[in-house]
């Protein structure tokens, strides 16, 4: 049997803010969130890194912070429209704090999660280093120039200038959280806990525990390693104690194991997740203290059976998502994270790949919580580059440093089932790219064994010549290329294959393909979302029928995203999402939409990553007696068409329709009612009312109890309504919004790619009869009031409140 077994018990990343022993007068550990107060500068000042620089007149923000989005987009960007013609630079960041004198002797450090990119970091005016990845976590020791008592200063300059660097958006600037970690001298390394299991079963599962402790202090230092492992509801479940002698300078990987009995395990439909906490106790004190939550699951990989979670079978219904929380930039707010993933959730997606590049913490911590499988991806290039000034650049000296920061860092999410390493990469199919492919794969499996190792690969002249790169590889990943399956199985038998990316024109015949052969493990639709940057990708547009030329792969100002996501940049989801929800059976049983007419003398242009743009709405004024072509999908038999209850006709929607119908209605104002059909009987039903004409607006915050803590948000939709509440498909006013109360506007924004409204601001205008605002918290208590005007609208209102 063709079988690669992974290990099984796997934790979710990051150390946590520890609790305080009971006999300690201090914690043994701190970590700060230091995102708030800082200044900053659009500009490159001589000396900013000095902490004499007076830098009073340089504004002050809090962090998470993307510039670029500030800014409004320009057809004469260097970003291009990869970048979504938005403004790049170079950028500084001061933090000024005061260091207790507590914390001489101890270990000080900062972490940034992620910075884009060419961060250089000084404290009181000393160089600690560039980090050039704008995607990888990184630490800097602070400790040796740190003055107790006094006034310090963090500075951080960002230089994005170099264009093109990203055939995406990628933002600028601190975009990802900033931690202080103090430790004493004897500490759990940073990323030094991990976690896995040879055993599981719902009887018992046995979990094998490395912990990785430094002595970074001048003496030998002995000591107990104790780890205890906590159930969801709190209980203790299983401890381990070990003696450690470990000499001054020194560190050492000790291992441990312990049996849990009748472990709830992990899944995307149970994300049961445990708590392993680390404490290193030294004279009856704990001088160190670490949590780390994890998710105990069984992973297994075969030709025979695909991806196999604990025991059973799942293919992966996936897809591809960038960086980017849409209105907001690369900004990684714990909230905009955590919805991104509720939003795929609740579209039917099981998986998610991270395209291309680690995704933040945050959001890793929102797949294990709600139960999301994820493809943690690495690099979009190697050595051979596809800008003038991406990681190819830097390729050669710090490949392996942001591999291992990558897998040090996520190794122990149960979230993350495999590890990409590049994609599309520009060796592939010559023996160079094979060569790096067993490089990078040897050095990452040195990190982490316990999930197989990918990469994507598209076209090459002679598909062939892709073997070597593939016998690197623990999973076969297919950009497009997909329909090679059966002569490379042929070719490769033992190989597994995951289509890592795919059209969403060939929804169905992906799905086909990972349906009907266990060794295709699941498919990426490109993309889940949509996303900003590789501007006019999947657009659909109307121009003249006599104009056959063939539109190109990006678009021209004032594009600056791209369309092919199943969800629009603002979380409302599209027809080709409901479809591929129903396709993949992931709950929906009936949907029904519109495509949108062509007007005489002109044709649909629909570009390769497009589909023909479909919309929930019987409202066409215009089009009365003209035939308007309606979509169903459905699981069902069958399908029935009602116009006023009148039935139109009935029409079979198996596999051999593909799961869909087609009706051609001539439009008339009424009520549109579909009706799913099995065993003669009705299953579901859609209905779409013709709408009355816009009377007022609605306010729905997908929540109103907040944190005051300055980083929480609630992202508000404003629909135009008709007189009975019906949403109006085609409203496209003007809003304007008004905010009372500890909060701001973080951003406004709508489904329209070719908008040139700013994304910071109070104004938005309806696309489709929506619009969206994001309200951020301040780190002040109190009722917070948003309104919705626009003119000739009654306006609408809705009130949140933060708390601490």
């Amino acid at each position: 049997m063709n079988r690669r077994t992974f290990c099984a018990i796997l934790p979710a990343a990051g150390i946590l803010r520890s609790a305080n022993a009971a006999t300690d007068p201090q914690p043994p550990r701190e970590r700060i969130l230091f995102d708030h107060d800082w200044k900053f500068l659009l500009s490159d000042p001589r000396g900013a890194g000095d902490p004499s620089f007076d830098a009073s007149t340089w504004r002050p923000v809090d962090l998470p912070h993307d510039w670029s989005i500030e800014g409004k987009i320009d057809p004469n960007s260097p970003m291009r429209g990869s970048g979504g013609f938005f403004p790049a630079g170079v950028g500084w960041y001061r933090r000024t704090f005061s260091v207790p004198d507590a914390w001489t002797g101890q270990r000080v450090s900062v972490e940034f999660e992620g910075v884009y990119m060419n961060a250089t970091v000084y404290i009181n005016g000393h160089e600690l280093g560039t980090h050039p990845y704008g995607y990888t976590t990184f630490f800097h020791d602070l400790a040796p120039h740190l003055k107790p008592g006094a006034s310090n200063v963090l500075a951080v300059r960002v230089d994005q200038s170099q264009q093109p660097n990203s055939r995406w958006y990628a933002g600028s600037g601190i975009y990802r959280h900033v931690w202080l970690h103090v430790t004493g001298p004897v500490h759990v390394a940073p990323w030094g806990v991990f976690i896995v299991t040879p055993e599981v079963s719902a009887a018992r599962a046995k979990a094998s525990i490395k912990t990785r402790i430094a002595n970074d202090s001048s003496a030998s230092s002995k000591f107990i390693l104790r780890t205890t492992i906590y159930s969801g509801s709190g209980a203790a479940v299983g401890q381990a104690n070990a003696v450690v002698d470990l000499g001054a300078g020194d560190s050492i990987e000790a291992s441990q194991e312990i049996a849990i009995e009748k472990p709830a395990l992990w899944s995307p439909e149970s994300p049961n997740l445990h708590r392993a906490v680390t404490r290193v106790i030294q004279d009856g004190k704990a001088v160190d203290e670490v949590a780390t939550a994890f998710g105990i699951r069984s992973v297994e990989w075969s030709v025979e059976r695909g991806f196999v979670l604990n025991g059973t079978p799942v293919k992966l219904a996936g897809g591809c998502i960038h960086h980017d929380n849409g209105p907001l930039g690369a900004a990684a707010f714990d909230r905009a994270e955590e919805r991104r993933v509720q939003l795929l959730k609740d579209a039917g997606f099981n998986a998610i790949r991270a395209a291309h590049n680690p995704p933040s913490p945050a959001f890793l911590d929102a797949c294990d919580r709600l139960g999301m499988l994820v493809m943690d991806e690495a690099l979009d290039c190697w050595s051979r580059g596809k800008n003038k000034f991406d990681y190819s650049v830097v390729f050669k000296d710090w490949w392996q440093r942001d591999i291992e920061a990558m897998i040090l860092r996520d190794r122990n999410h149960p979230s993350v089932v495999m590890w990409n390493i590049g994609n599309e990469i520009g060796e592939r199919g010559e023996p160079l790219g094979a060569q790096e492919a067993k490089m990078i794969a040897d050095y990452l499996r040195g990190l982490d064994r316990t999930r197989p190792v990918t990469s994507a690969l598209n076209f090459v002249p002679k598909w062939t010549d892709t073997d070597g790169y593939y016998s690197a590889l623990d999973i076969g990943g297919y950009n497009y290329n997909l329909s090679n399956h059966v002569e490379d199985h042929k070719r490769a038998p033992s190989r597994i294959m995951v289509c890592t990316e795919s059209f969403p024109r060939a929804t169905f015949d992906d799905w086909a393909m990972v349906n009907d052969f266990p060794y295709i493990a699941g498919s990426f639709v490109w993309t889940a979302i949509d996303y900003l940057g590789e501007s006019g990708l999947g657009r659909s547009t109307l121009r003249d029928a006599k104009d056959t030329s063939r539109e190109g792969f990006g678009a021209p100002y004032p594009w600056h995203g791209a369309v092919c996501g199943d969800i629009d940049i603002c979380g409302t989801r599209k027809a080709i999402g409901h479809y591929r929800n129903i396709l993949w059976g992931r709950g929906e049983k009936l949907y029904m939409a519109v495509r949108q007419p062509v007007p005489e003398g002109k044709a649909m242009s629909v570009t390769m990553w497009g589909v023909w743009p479909a919309y929930p709405s019987w409202t066409w004024p215009g089009m009365e007696g003209k035939p308007l072509e309606v979509e169903i999908y459905s699981r069902g038999e069958s399908v029935r068409l009602y116009l006023d209850g009148k039935l139109i006709g009935e029409k079979p929607t198996t596999r051999a329709e593909q799961f869909k119908a087609s009706f051609n209605v001539p439009y008339a104002p009424g009520v549109l009612k579909a009706v799913a059909v099995r065993d003669g009987k009705s299953i579901a039903e859609s209905v779409l009312p013709t709408v009355g004409e816009p009377a007022q607006l609605r306010l729905t915050a997908d929540r109103r109890a907040l944190r005051a803590d300055g980083q929480d948000l609630s992202f508000v939709t404003v629909d135009a309504i008709d007189a009975t509440g019906q949403p109006h498909p085609n409203a496209d006013h003007q809003i304007s919004f008004t905010l009372k109360g500890p909060a701001t506007i973080a951003a406004v924004g709508n489904g329209d790619m070719t908008s040139e409204e700013p994304y910071q601001g109070n104004q938005r205008r309806l696309f489709h009869g929506r619009a969206l605002a994001v309200v951020r918290t301040s780190r002040t208590a109190g009722a917070i009031t948003l309104t919705a005007s626009a003119p000739g609208l009654k306006a609408a209102t809705v009130t949140l409140n933060a708390s601490t």
